[in-house]
């Protein structure tokens, strides 16, 4: 039996006085969602480990069965494997977003959804200025960067800045976490404030608030961690000979290359409403062909959560509903070999809250045979009926690797 999990970041919320207080799932039309969950069985899982944040490599490790407490480094150790950049011993690994910043508030996490080419700009920009044999940044994907110091300490308390839109920035600069640490904020918050110095004024900034576009006038560096190490997944599941990650985010690539996952590439693939939907799905099923595992990651909804914008999420939801998991079912359904297919988020970015919750969240699984459970929808009340109950830790991932 092959496997593919269908990962739709942030897809679970809250529900909302708008629509009939109903969360998005129980609202949004999507057919094939609830007719897996009618065909196959659902529970709920707890993807974020006690004492941690719900960041999105917090969970997804979580969903691939890791022990986050023994393998957990952050964000910027997978932005860096993603982008090919291999850390030294010593090496201190941060995500950098480019963000914008309006006065004294941190207006948007994403500077506006820059692109990777105008970001790309900026970035070689301020390693030239700032950079040194200790200090160097590397340009990702969009607003998702790489900033790696040789001998940083990692016990700094960094803010994410999705979790804080529309606040003042400056209470919300690195801490440290002991005395040891108090160089390495300093540093870090020195860069901040010479970042928004050497950007505000930057032609292509220049040229984007002329086009009525958010500047990306400032980085914010968080989730420091040294190189983790991490068990490929072939040699915790032997159902996985052959794997491969698709997704358009750096930090879930990150995480394949630890796991030992080829990372497919599909153009269009934004991370955005937008991205390729089709390509993904087709991507998937080609996968599948000589693949024994297939971890297919869509980050809209996140994304559309972190906006705060409800319709853009629904409309995400049904996207993924329509244009995914549909054809991929239809596609291998007949297949001489089965195919068992799990849906579920990472965790819940809900609209009203603007950032990542960590609420269990409602999960399915099917394959040709199984034997169904009374659930007849997907959603976040619906699954809590379901016949595997409450899960944690690497129990989601031994059940369905083991079926």
């Amino acid at each position: 039996m092959k496997h593919l999990i269908i990962l739709g970041d942030g897809m679970a919320d809250w529900k909302v006085p708008s629509l009939g207080n109903k969360t998005l799932l129980q609202y949004a039309h999507t057919p094939y969602m609830d007719k897996l969950a009618s065909l196959g069985r659902t529970g709920m899982l707890k993807t974020v480990a006690d004492g941690f944040h719900p960041g999105s490599e917090v969970a997804n490790m979580s969903v691939m069965g890791y022990d986050l407490p023994k393998v957990y480094e952050g964000r910027g150790v997978l932005e860096a494997a993603s982008i090919g950049v291999d850390l030294e011993p010593g090496d201190m690994a941060m995500r950098c977003n480019i963000i914008c910043v309006e006065g004294e508030t941190l207006k948007n996490h994403s500077a506006g959804h820059i692109t990777t080419e105008e970001a790309d700009v900026l970035i070689k920009f301020l390693d030239e200025k700032l950079g040194n044999d200790r200090i160097h940044f590397y340009t990702g994907v969009q607003y998702r960067h790489l900033l790696v110091i040789k001998g940083g300490d990692k016990r700094v308390a960094c803010v994410p800045p999705h979790d804080i839109p529309l606040q003042p920035f400056r209470p919300n600069l690195v801490k440290p976490l002991c005395p040891e640490a108090q160089e390495t904020a300093d540093l870090l918050n020195g860069l901040i404030l010479k970042s928004q110095e050497l950007l505000t004024g930057h032609p292509l900034n220049m040229k984007r608030m002329a086009e009525g576009k958010d500047p990306a006038n400032s980085i914010w560096p968080w989730s420091p961690g040294y190189r983790p190490k991490m068990e490929p997944l072939s040699q915790k599941y032997p159902a996985i000979r052959k794997g491969s990650v698709i997704t358009a985010v750096d930090l879930i690539r990150g995480i394949g290359r630890y796991a030992g996952l080829r990372c497919i590439d599909v153009e269009g693939a934004t991370g955005l409403y937008t991205t390729n939907y089709e390509g993904k799905a087709q991507a998937a099923i080609d996968a599948l062909k000589t693949d024994d595992f297939v971890y297919l990651h869509i980050e809209a909804s996140d994304e559309a959560g972190h906006e705060g914008d409800v319709d853009l999420k629904l409309k995400t939801i049904e996207y993924l509903d329509g244009r995914v998991l549909g054809p991929i079912y239809e596609a291998v359904k007949d297949w001489e070999e089965p195919v068992a297919i799990a849906v579920l988020p990472d965790h819940p970015t809900p609209c009203e809250l603007r950032t990542h919750t960590n609420t269990p969240v409602p999960f399915l699984i099917y394959y040709p045979g199984i034997v169904p459970d009374s659930v007849q929808t997907y959603d976040e009340e619906s699954c809590q009926q379901g016949a595997y109950g409450m899960m944690e830790k690497d129990e989601f991932m031994n059940l369905f690797m083991n079926l």
